[in-house]
C-alpha cells in the first residue's frame, strides 16, 4: 500500500511520522532558539520570510515562523514535503514557472510564494522531518548565493540538534525505574523484618514475589538505560558513583568500574575540572539540581562539549537516598553555534564597512565643496547614530551581545534616535514619562523594536514629512512597563497594511518572544499608535535576578 499524500509505502510514512511525533516538539510553545535561527535565516538570506517548518500527517506547522501569520498550512500545499525529501537546498526561483508548484494554492493565493529555498531536515536515523525554509513574493532567477546555501544548511543543522537534545528522556526513565526499585527494595526489607513466625510460610512466598519483581524492575532499568542515546550514571547520597550505563563506557573507551567513586572527574579538561568539582559538591550539600556543561575525553582522545544533568531521589521524609544524572553529548550544537557566531560577524562586518564607506565619501566630498561642509557634517552625524544602532539590532549570541553597562532606558533610546533629528539637531522622537535602569540583555530587544518603527517612520510615518514627530511615552504600572509609540503631523493612514512584513515580524518577536511582553498596533488616520506592555523586569533581568 502507497500514500496517497507522499507516494511512499504507508509503512515507510508510519515509520516517518512516528520518528516526527517521538521529538515532542509539534505545536509547542515558541522557543527562543528556534525563533532566533528562523530571524538569522531571514536576515542571511534577505527573505521576507522564513519558517522551521515541519511535516505530519495532514499539515505542515511551523515550529518558529518570521514575516508569516499562520501556524501551519495543509501538507497539500507544502513546499518543504518536496524539500525534506533532497540531498541539499531545494531551490525554487519562479514558482509560477514550476510545473510542481505554479497552480499551489500559496503561490495563487496568500502569500503569494514565488521564490523558495529549503534546507532539509533529517532525524539521526534518515527519516525526513521537514525543513528550514526561506520565501519571497518576488522571484528570483539567480536563486542563493553560496554563502546564502551554507548558512542556510548549517542554520538547518542547528534546528535538527535542538531537537535531538529535545529526546533526552534518560532522566525521566532512570527516576521511574529507580522509584520503582526502591518500592520494591522497601517492600522486601519490610518483609524481612516481619517476625510473625506463624506467617512465615506466607511471607517466604510473598518475599520470593517481592525478590522476582526487583530483579525485573533492575533488569528494565538496566534495558532502559542502556538504550538511552545519552551517558547515565548514578551516585549513592554523598556522591560515590557506582553505576554507569553501557553508553558512557562506548563513549569514554575505558574499562568498566574504572571511573567508579571519584575517577569521574578525571575523565573532564583540565580546565573545567575544578569547577565541575564545585558544583557537584554545591549539589550534594544543597540538594540543587546539578547542570554543567564541560568536556569530557571522548576514546578518540579528542574532547567534546558535554551538557552534565543530575537529580537526587528522595525518600519520603525527604533524605536523598541516591542520585541520577545523565550527560549529553552537546558539541555539534556548540559548533553550530559558533558557526552562527561567524556568520552573524561577516554580516556585521558587511554592513559596517558599507557605514564606513559612505561616511568616508561624505567626508571627501564635503573638502571638494566647502561649501556643504555642515550639510555633510550632520549627514555624518546621522550615520555614525544609524551604525551604533546596527550594532544591537543585528543578530547576536551571548558573547557577541553588546554591553551598556547599567544605564536607563531613556538614556540609550536617546541615543538611537539621533539619527532621526530635525535639520536644527532638535530631537523628532520626544520622550517623556517615567525613566527605567536599563541593561545589556534587554538592549538588543529594545533596539530591535525601537529601530523598525523609526526606520518605518522616517519612510512613510510622521518623521518622513516636515513638521511630524514622534511622542513616546514610557509609564511604570507596577509590575508592568508600558510604553506607547505615538506618531504626529505625518501622512494619513488609510488602513492597515495588506500583509506582515518582515520587520513587523522581527518587532513583534523582540516585545513578545524575547521581552515576554505583549505588542498592540492601531492604525489611526491621524498616525501609528503603539504599545508595547512589558514585565516591570524585562529592561533589567540582570538586576531583578539579584533581588530575587
Amino acid at each position: 500500500m502507497r500514500d496517497s499524500k507522499t507516494g511512499l509505502s504507508s509503512a515507510l510514512e508510519r515509520e516517518r511520522i512516528a520518528a516526527l511525533r517521538a521529538y515532542g516538539v509539534l505545536h509547542t510553545q515558541p522557543e527562543t532558539e528556534y525563533d532566533e535561527i528562523a530571524v538569522l535565516a531571514a536576515r542571511l538570506c534577505e527573505a521576507p520570510i522564513a519558517l522551521v517548518s515541519l511535516v505530519a500527517e495532514d499539515e505542515q506547522w511551523f515550529k518558529a515562523r518570521v514575516g508569516l501569520d499562520a501556524c501551519s498550512t495543509g501538507r497539500d500545499v507544502s513546499f518543504c514535503d518536496h524539500a525534506m525529501r533532497g540531498e541539499g537546498v531545494m531551490v525554487v526561483p519562479d514558482a509560477t514557472l514550476d510545473p510542481r508548484f505554479a497552480e499551489n494554492g500559496l503561490v495563487t493565493g496568500p502569500p503569494h510564494i514565488r521564490f523558495y529555498a529549503g534546507a532539509p531536515l533529517v532525524s539521526a536515523d534518515g527519516q525526513p522531518l521537514g525543513s528550514l525554509c526561506v520565501i519571497d513574493s518576488k522571484p528570483r532567477p539567480k536563486g542563493l548565493t553560496d554563502l546564502q546555501a551554507q548558512a542556510l544548511t548549517v542554520l538547518a543543522h542547528q534546528v535538527q540538534t535542538l531537537m535531538e537534545l529535545r529526546k533526552v528522556t534518560a532522566q525521566d526513565a532512570a527516576i521511574i525505574a529507580a522509584g520503582a526499585r526502591r518500592i520494591a527494595e522497601q517492600e522486601a526489607t519490610a518483609l524481612r523484618r516481619d517476625a510473625n513466625d506463624g506467617f512465615r510460610d506466607a511471607r517466604d512466598v510473598r518475599l520470593a514475589a517481592v525478590t522476582r519483581q526487583l530483579a525485573e524492575s533492575d533488569a528494565r532499568f538496566q534495558a532502559i538505560a542502556d538504550s538511552m542515546p545519552q551517558m547515565v550514571w548514578s551516585t549513592l547520597p554523598d556522591g560515590f558513583h557506582d553505576y554507569y550505563n553501557a553508553r558512557w563506557y562506548e563513549f569514554t573507551g575505558v574499562p568498566a568500574g574504572s571511573t567508579d567513586g571519584e575517577g569521574w572527574n578525571e575523565m573532564f579538561h583540565p580546565d573545567d575540572r575544578q569547577r565541575a568539582w564545585a558544583l557537584w559538591r554545591h549539589s550534594l550539600a544543597t540538594g540543587e539540581l546539578y547542570e554543567i556543561e564541560y568536556r569530557l575525553r571522548h576514546r578518540s582522545g579528542v574532547y567534546r562539549w558535554t551538557l552534565g544533568r543530575a537529580v537526587p531521589i528522595r525518600d519520603e521524609t525527604g533524605v536523598i537516598t541516591r542520585w541520577f544524572g545523565t550527560c549529553t553529548d552537546i558539541d555539534d550544537l556548540k559548533r553550530m553555534e559558533q558557526s552562527k557566531e561567524l556568520l552573524s560577524q561577516e554580516l556585521s562586518h558587511r554592513i559596517k564597512n558599507i557605514f564606513a564607506v559612505v561616511s568616508a565619501l561624505i567626508a571627501l566630498s564635503a573638502r571638494q565643496f566647502p561649501e556643504a561642509k555642515a550639510f555633510a557634517s550632520a549627514v555624518r552625524t546621522r550615520i555614525n547614530a544609524l551604525a551604533r544602532a546596527h550594532e544591537f539590532v543585528r543578530p547576536h549570541t551571548e558573547t557577541s551581545r553588546p554591553l551598556v553597562g547599567t544605564t536607563t532606558l531613556h538614556a540609550f533610546l536617546n541615543d538611537l534616535f539621533k539619527a532621526y533629528a530635525g535639520p536644527d539637531g532638535a530631537a523628532r522622537v520626544r520622550l517623556n514619562g517615567d525613566d527605567a535602569t536599563f541593561d545589556d540583555q534587554a538592549a538588543t530587544s529594545v533596539a530591535l523594536l525601537f529601530h523598525e518603527l523609526a526606520t518605518n517612520a522616517a519612510k512613510y510615518g510622521a518623521l518622513s514629512v516636515d513638521g511630524g514627530h514622534v511622542e513616546l511615552d514610557t509609564r511604570n504600572e507596577g509590575d508592568r512597563f508600558i510604553l506607547t509609540w505615538r506618531e504626529m503631523g505625518g501622512p494619513e493612514i488609510v488602513g492597515p497594511p495588506q500583509r506582515s512584513g518582515f520587520g513587523s515580524s522581527l518587532a513583534t518577536l523582540s516585545v513578545e518572544g524575547q521581552l515576554g511582553g505583549r505588542l498592540e498596533r492601531n492604525w489611526a488616520s491621524e498616525g501609528l499608535r503603539v504599545v508595547a506592555d512589558l514585565p516591570a523586569t524585562a529592561l533589567s533581568r540582570r538586576r531583578a535576578a539579584l533581588v530575587v
